[in-house]
């Protein structure tokens, strides 16, 4: 009789292509058989019948700070909340931490503290700044899974913005060696010179700030961002698309062969302007949040397979630092989702229109696998990572702050109510995240 490390029984097993009931069992971190009725002996044995059991979600877009700004969110913290909601793994951004993942220092040292503190797998993103262009290359050499660039401010004054210059010189380096550049995508003209506008009449509510960084932005910039593309032959990713329109040009492109992909958020397939007048700084992002015929579209293009994956773009700050009062230029924009996006997926999707499980998996864990090349994982299959989440779809619950592991317990999805509930999350074989309690943190 065989022997395993742990045994997952009756459980509605959703992979890319199918839901089907089975057993899965694992043993030195690996899938290593999937059947009905496995016949063996495990140390662990978990019971979901009635559960549906996921591949681990794959979040390609966090920030968690760690080294310089721990203060605003922390590693530990970061990848507990993602275990708590399914994921993980998870891929960190070059900033907000500071000094910035722009050289093989930094990333040195992001790497030993993400070995020490997460829950989760890390995976780093390496920055493209004015000053690194000469070091993409040892960046790429010592495993970032690609590259990131914004083409407006990032607000953080040690992560310069990208100019066209450095956009198409980066472009070429990154293209030499076969890696991917993801891209914030918004035109600084435009937001510059309509932000300026806006508070030089006095014009700063909510309306205002979102009028002030237009969906015509973000298009123009990806037009531009696909224009380098087909000059460099460079891969390229556009993150939290804010809008079908947005999508409609990266499609277009596709289908002329150049290599792109694109994701959207959690918080643009659920919030609206209303929810950023309504909660203030909790829910003030860039490019900002839209109207809800925006959202009905977006919905309409992740439906029809027209995006790639979708992310949180956990970009939290301290409650302080989120504060607005009638003035919506100040304060930080960024979200505190990392933990909710499966339920956001589930709740908007799954349940409200009718989006298979299939393709919640294909968006957060397959695709992101395959773009970015994470061997082995991103699907439940034998061979595989056994990075596993286990969901009760019946249960539903309404957020509340203290269930959330961010080091700040705020989000603008608290006192929203969700269908699906995360019971159980495995990371390479080992149960991490159960009923509420951390086992191996």
């Amino acid at each position: 009789m065989t022997n395993y490390d742990l045994i997952i029984r009756n459980g509605r097993i959703v992979t890319s292509e199918s839901v089907s009931k089975g057993d899965i069992a694992i043993k030195d971190g690996k899938i290593v058989e999937i059947a009905s009725n496995i016949i063996g002996k495990a140390t662990k044995e978990i019971n979901a019948d009635g559960l549906h059991v996921f591949p681990g979600l794959i979040d390609t877009h966090v920030h968690f700070n760690e080294p310089g700004r721990t203060e605003w969110e922390g590693i530990e913290t970061g990848s507990k909340s993602l275990a708590a909601g399914g994921v993980t793994s998870y891929f960190d951004m070059p900033l907000n931490s500071t000094p910035p993942t722009i050289d093989k220092e930094n990333l040195d040292i992001k790497k030993k503290l993400s070995a020490e503190k997460s829950v989760v797998n890390p995976n780093f993103w390496g920055g493209l700044v004015p000053e690194n262009i000469d070091k993409l290359k040892e960046l790429h050499e010592n495993g970032v899974i690609g590259f990131k660039a914004f083409m407006s401010p990032s607000g953080i004054d040690d992560f310069n913005r990208a100019d066209d210059e450095t956009l198409y010189k980066g472009m070429k380096e990154i293209a030499a060696v076969g890696s991917r550049l993801a891209v914030h995508a918004e035109s600084t003209v435009m937001c510059d010179q309509l932000a300026t506008e806006k508070i030089k009449a006095g014009k700063t509510s909510a309306s205002d700030f979102v009028e002030s960084r237009p969906i015509i932005s973000e298009i123009e910039a990806v037009r531009r961002l696909i224009s380098y593309a087909e000059a460099t032959g460079c891969k390229v990713h556009v993150v939290h698309a804010s809008s079908k329109k947005v999508v409609d040009v990266i499609s277009e492109a596709k289908q002329k062969g150049v290599d792109i992909t694109v994701e959207t958020c959690a918080h643009y397939l659920s919030l609206t302007v209303k929810d950023l007048e309504e909660k203030g700084g909790l829910a003030k992002c860039a490019p900002p949040l839209r109207d809800q015929d925006e959202v009905e579209d977006l919905w309409t293009a992740v439906l029809n397979g027209e995006v790639d994956m979708i992310a949180s773009d956990h970009s939290p700050a301290p409650t302080e630092m989120k504060t607005v009062t009638d003035n919506y230029f100040e304060g930080w924009g960024g979200i505190s989702g990392a933990q909710s996006t499966l339920n956001v997926l589930l709740t908007e999707g799954y349940f409200k229109r009718n989006l298979p499980l299939e393709k919640i998996v294909t968006l957060m864990a397959t695709n992101p696998a395959k773009v970015f090349g994470l061997e082995n994982k991103g699907d439940i299959a034998t061979g595989y990572d056994a990075d596993i989440a286990i969901v009760n779809l019946d249960e539903s619950f309404t957020l509340q702050n203290e269930d959330l592991y961010y080091r700040h317990q705020h989000s603008p999805y608290v006192g929203k109510t969700f269908n699906g509930k995360v019971l159980t999350t495995i990371v390479n074989g080992k149960v991490v995240y159960e009923n509420g309690k951390f086992t191996n943190a």
